[in-house]
């Protein structure tokens, strides 16, 4: 059919065309693409840098289309045709050159109705499979579907190397009043960077990444990228099993790991290990040491490499910096391979300022408070979490699901719990705002905290969540039913600092300090913990565990292995953090290597070989572990016996017994009497004084015979040399 004159109901209206030149157009689709109008079709197609264009009908010839008067605009009437029609654009510029392109704006939403209503009342639980980027094909043409939450701003365009960046380009719709924009691009491919272009409310130009980008530039470049996995698990039998476990009356043993600063390639420029690379040699070191579970610290995208990574601004983005989201899905199938556990840092308590992220996202305080006496955190320099907004809970709590689900994580450690619930967390009187009850209790941020673990469970049962919190809290691990928030385990933050306080301090006092070790039993069963020997006590001027030991070389490694023989045998799930297995002697740092030429030097290869031993008594005895959280798997045998400073307890599972004697000062005692439950003999399953060890030897008995006569509130009991800042690990071989 051949082009008419174009009526005048079908030339737009030049305000409608000043505003979507201006990017203030929250509809473009209502004036770009095709329109049945009077009697026909008319075709209107943008490209600011056109000096003219042709309209290439599907089965027809190229029709020139008619110049607008607003530049850049062409219009195309074609009289007796309906829709819906197919067709491309062929725009020409100055010098002659052409380019052609399918329309943008011929086609429905990539978002169906029930995403947006789901969007619309905060319970989108897959939220990221709507809104991002997501390559789709529509009606037979393949691209990209862009969607983004801006509910403020009066326009947003999607801007890439697909684009040359030209905001003018690629105008979004805003879908009814959810306050999501979206454009399907067509021809845009994974690969490809973007941003999105948002006018604010009040006319102020912003240029953000995707807080839905699935994977993100090389910081310190920003732009978000396109991705599509094409990786093939192959950790079916994990999964499964996981989905029917019970993490607290299993055996976790959690290694810390920065992947940054685990291993590092000097040859190339001291770069780290990628995702790829460090998956054997890391497996390899878990499984030596009998560790169940590694611990990544934060690995989305975040902006400062010097750092741990807990400033995310791209939350649903793992880091650039150890290769891609497939190479990151590789180093988890393969932890699972070797039957290792993941567990990942993740970051809801608050957000860096850094302008191209979350910040003001669309003009306004849009994920963070507006009122900075909630919205900033003062000790961090950033900013908090909105907890009150339902489309920001939503965001959070389906990022969690994103890397269980997406990634196969098994555990969340959510940071800087205790930072969420109060309102005064490092505030000074008048720089905070009470609850609606007078209280300091951020009420929004609880419910959120049970709102996700409540959610956690019910879509991923056998995944669980672990609060770094550092206050008394009640009810932390209590049932969301109960009134408690919810977590699996809670970190031990008093344990690990009486811990350390303790072993730091010189054996001819620690007689006075006794209760430092016997004060958490007290409110051991309160909660359920994990027992961290963290990254927090290995930098800021507080050394390594091993500089922290007083003593002599000797004594420093024996206090060493004598407090992880602690760690290990008391209620709780250990964990450690990197570099701690070798004994480091310097403090961590983001960019350089662990010490792994240590392995080479005796003491420190005795403490590794101890570890393994360690590892694998804790992984092979189920009374270390199995009734952690029940005090029947607990005794204390002497916890008064200040003036010898030894620590004497039982740890149970049904009749199996074991036996836990820690001498914690360098004088040998050589007729030590324990008590246990039944008489019979007694094997020594590990000595931290094993010479193999870097230990003196003392003693050197492989087993016991006790006899009956009631002892320390035992029936019988049985005499045993305790070895100098030593612990000695006895089995019952009849139990």
């Amino acid at each position: 059919m051949m082009r008419a004159a174009v009526p005048s109901a079908a030339v737009a209206d030049p305000a409608e065309l000043a505003r979507l030149m201006a990017g203030r157009h929250a509809d473009p689709h209502g004036v770009l693409g095709a329109h049945p109008i009077s009697g026909g079709v008319v075709i209107r197609a943008l490209h600011p840098d056109a000096v003219g264009a042709d309209c290439l009908l599907e089965g027809g010839d190229a029709v020139p289309m008619a110049g607008t008067g607003s530049r850049g605009v062409f219009a195309l009437w074609l009289e007796g045709r309906t829709l819906p029609l197919r067709y491309r654009f062929r725009f020409h510029f100055d010098g002659g050159a052409s380019w052609e392109q399918e329309d943008p704006y011929r086609f429905l939403p990539s978002l169906g109705e029930l995403d947006v209503y789901l969007i619309s009342e905060g319970t989108h639980r897959r939220l990221w499979r709507s809104l991002g980027a997501h390559t789709r094909q529509i009606d037979g043409v393949d691209g990209v579907g862009f969607a983004v939450w801006a509910p403020n701003a009066l326009g947003v365009s999607v801007v890439g190397d697909f684009c040359r960046w030209d905001e003018r380009r690629l105008p979004m719709r805003r879908l009814g009043h959810s306050g999501v924009f979206e454009l399907f691009v067509p021809g845009v491919s994974a690969g490809a960077l973007y941003k999105y272009h948002i006018v604010g409310a009040g006319g102020e130009i912003r240029m953000k990444a995707d807080p839905f980008a699935q994977s993100m530039e090389l910081p310190p470049s920003t732009a978000s990228r396109v991705v599509a996995s094409s990786y093939q698990w192959g950790d079916g039998t994990w999964m499964a099993a996981r989905a029917g476990g019970d993490p607290v009356r299993a055996p976790i043993a959690i290694y810390e790991a920065h992947l940054g600063s685990w291993a590092r390639v000097p040859e190339e420029g001291n770069r780290p290990l990628t995702y790829r690379e460090i998956a054997p040699r890391l497996i390899e070191h878990l499984q030596a040491l009998g560790f169940s579970h590694v611990e990544f610290m934060p690995l989305a995208e975040h902006p400062f490499t010097a750092s741990w990574g807990y400033q995310v601004s791209a939350y649903f983005a793992p880091t650039a910096r150890y290769g891609t989201p497939d190479d990151l899905r590789f180093l988890i199938d393969a932890c699972h391979a070797a039957g290792i556990g993941v567990i990942l840092d993740w970051v809801p308590a608050h957000f860096p300022k850094d302008d191209f992220a979350l910040r003001r996202f669309d003009g306004t305080p849009l994920f963070e408070h507006e009122d900075p006496r909630r919205g900033e955190h003062p000790e961090w320099g950033t900013l908090i979490f909105n907890y009150g907004r339902r489309e920001v809970r939503n965001f959070l709590v389906a990022n969690a699901l994103y890397w269980l689900e997406e990634f196969h994580v098994d555990a969340l450690r959510v940071d800087a719990v205790a930072s969420m619930l109060y309102l005064d967390y490092s505030r000074a009187e008048g720089e905070w705002i009470p609850n609606p009850h007078g209280g300091r209790e951020d009420l929004e941020a609880i419910e959120f905290l049970q709102l996700l673990n409540t959610t956690v469970a019910e879509e991923h049962p056998g995944c669980f969540t672990i609060a770094e919190e550092s206050t008394q809290w009640p009810g932390v691990t209590a049932p969301v039913s109960e009134g408690g928030l919810g977590f699996k385990f809670k970190w031990n933050m008093g344990w690990m600092h009486d811990t350390l306080d303790y072993f730091a301090t010189d054996p001819i006092f620690r007689r006075y300090h006794h209760e430092l070790l016997t004060f958490g039993m007290i409110y051991e069963y309160s909660e359920r913990f994990i027992m961290p020997l963290s990254h927090d006590e290995v930098v800021h001027g507080k050394g390594t565990l091993l500089s922290r030991m007083p003593g002599d070389e000797w004594q420093r490694f024996a206090n060493l292995r004598a407090l992880l023989a602690y760690q290990y045998t008391r209620p709780g799930k250990p964990l450690l953090y990197m570099g701690s297995e070798l004994a480091s002697t310097r403090e961590w740092h983001h960019d350089i290597s662990l010490d792994w030429h240590l392995r080479e030097r005796p003491l420190h290869a005795g403490l590794l070989r101890y570890l393994a031993d360690l590892g694998r008594v804790y992984q092979e005895h189920p009374e270390l572990w199995r009734q952690d959280a029940d005090p029947a798997g607990f005794t204390w045998l002497d916890p008064d016996d200040r003036d010898h400073s030894i620590y004497s307890y039982l740890r149970r599972d049904g009749e199996r017994t074991i036996v836990v004697l820690l001498n914690l000062t360098p004088v040998p005692r050589h007729h030590y009497r324990a008590g246990v439950p039944c008489a019979g003999a007694y094997e020594v399953i590990l000595s931290s004084d094993d010479p193999r060890y870097g230990g003196s030897g003392f003693g050197g008995v492989d087993r016991v015979h006790a006899e009956w006569g009631t002892w320390q509130g035992q029936p019988a009991a049985f005499p045993i040399g305790l070895p100098p800042l030593g612990a000695v690990l006895l089995a019952s071989t009849h139990g």
